[in-house]
């Protein structure tokens, strides 16, 4: 872990003022920029300016093989083959993609299961969804909340909420990590359950690539979709990337179909009649942004060097560090400021903890940002913070820690 301390963090460009380092506790919401990042935009731009068009044939990295580089770098970080990998468009893009070929309602079977209080644009898009089917949404959509008086959600609920709904349920539809407490979801039980309900499995890991651990391919997940901006580190607006079980490579599946997504040994044939792709590649629909497929092989690259498993590792001793200075904290307190929304066990969070604070949080977090530590607000009252084991150190924990301390000591005194 040392080594992931040191050389690692050497690798990103932290932001500082007047020559000093802040401490960026962001990365689940953007990812810092990897230093090579530059570079190999820049080489885009010149074999762009070299040989234009021929780009995609010639030069150190042609632009039509781009995918498959970052395919087989992305794999390991999510557990699957690189054939399952599609590396395009943007996340909820992809997540409507996806609905296009897996939810297909018949007869009884066409309500989804999601969490409730799920990302807004995955609400968005499951509306949307329904109603183009021509379901009520209120009908269609199946949320499973919290128990009363609790934050998260108790996992043998949605497993009840999967069995209740058997006979009509078409889709789950789940957040790998949901977004506002930081709580971790059992990706193949819950596959597991829908599969024996007769439904699709599918989710949105925005918040668990690159975070946790992942195994798609094992857990038979039938489609996920991410981004690759957050823990990824790939850059605002990157690009996003989509699996698809190898099950369905070969099956005739409706799709929202695009001329990069035909066979790549007939795509310049220009015929008429869409002949898919027989891997994931399948479901591409336009020219790939090869500029951001080069901010993405600097951010995997280091990925690749450092290993999801020393990742992991490294993450569940930084959060259960952090956690247990935030418990110091609460109990020094009283626990009447905050309460860690996050749950306790470490199978059930990754880098991500969330507080809830009383009327004094947007006080608090003021201050903690002033000081030079990146954070993050949420409505109404929640500040996330989401130490990652590429550029975050254990000391910079101890320093938010008393920086928070400090704070709350001067409000409890006021």
């Amino acid at each position: 872990m040392e080594n992931i301390n040191n050389e690692f963090r050497n690798r990103f460009l932290i932001p500082a003022e007047n020559g000093k380092e802040k401490i960026y506790f962001l990365g689940n919401s953007l990812g810092l920029q990897p230093k090579t990042t530059e570079g190999y935009v820049k080489q885009v731009l010149k074999t762009w300016s070299d040989l234009g068009v021929e780009g995609f044939f010639e030069g150190e990295n042609p632009w039509m093989d781009y995918h498959q580089e970052l395919a087989e770098m992305m794999a390991p970080i999510v557990g699957a083959y690189p054939e399952e990998i599609a590396i395009m468009n943007a996340l909820t893009v992809n997540l409507h993609l996806m609905m296009e070929s897996f939810y297909r309602p018949e007869g009884r079977r066409h309500k989804i299961i999601c969490e409730a209080g799920a990302f807004p644009s995955d609400q968005y898009l499951l509306e949307s969804q329904v109603k183009r089917w021509r379901y009520a949404p209120e009908d269609a959509i199946v949320e499973v909340f919290p128990e009363e008086g609790k934050d998260t959600i108790n996992e043998d609920d949605i497993l009840a909420a999967i069995d209740a709904s058997k006979d009509e349920l078409a889709m789950v539809l789940w957040g790998g990590v949901n977004y506002y407490t930081g709580q971790v979801f059992d990706i193949g039980k819950i596959t597991k359950a829908a599969h024996e309900a007769g439904a699709v499995a599918g989710f949105d890991l925005a918040h668990a690539a690159g975070n946790i651990e992942l195994k798609l391919h094992e857990w038979e997940v039938d489609f996920a979709c991410w981004c690759n901006y957050k823990y990824l580190n790939a850059g605002p607006g990157a690009v996003a990337s989509a699996f698809i079980h190898k099950k369905f490579h070969q099956q005739p599946m409706h799709r929202m179909a695009g001329w990069w997504g035909y066979r790549k040994d007939r795509r310049f044939l220009m015929q008429k009649g869409f002949v898919p792709g027989p891997s994931a590649e399948g479901w591409h629909v336009s020219t790939p942004p090869i500029m951001l497929y080069a901010c993405l092989k600097a951010a995997l690259e280091i990925f690749s060097e450092a290993g999801m498993e020393n990742l992991r590792k490294k993450g569940k001793a930084m959060s259960n560090h952090l956690l247990g200075m935030l418990e110091k904290i609460q109990e020094k307190t009283g626990g009447e400021i905050f309460r860690i929304l996050t749950p306790r066990e470490e199978s059930k969070r990754g880098c991500q903890i969330s507080l809830l604070f009383n009327n004094s949080g947007r006080l608090v977090f003021d201050h903690i940002m002033s000081e030079g530590i990146f954070a993050d607000w949420r409505e109404p009252n929640v500040i996330r913070v989401a130490p990652v084991p590429l550029y975050n150190t254990f000391e910079e924990i101890d320093q938010f820690a008393r920086v928070l301390e400090n704070t709350l000591d001067k409000i409890k005194t006021a």
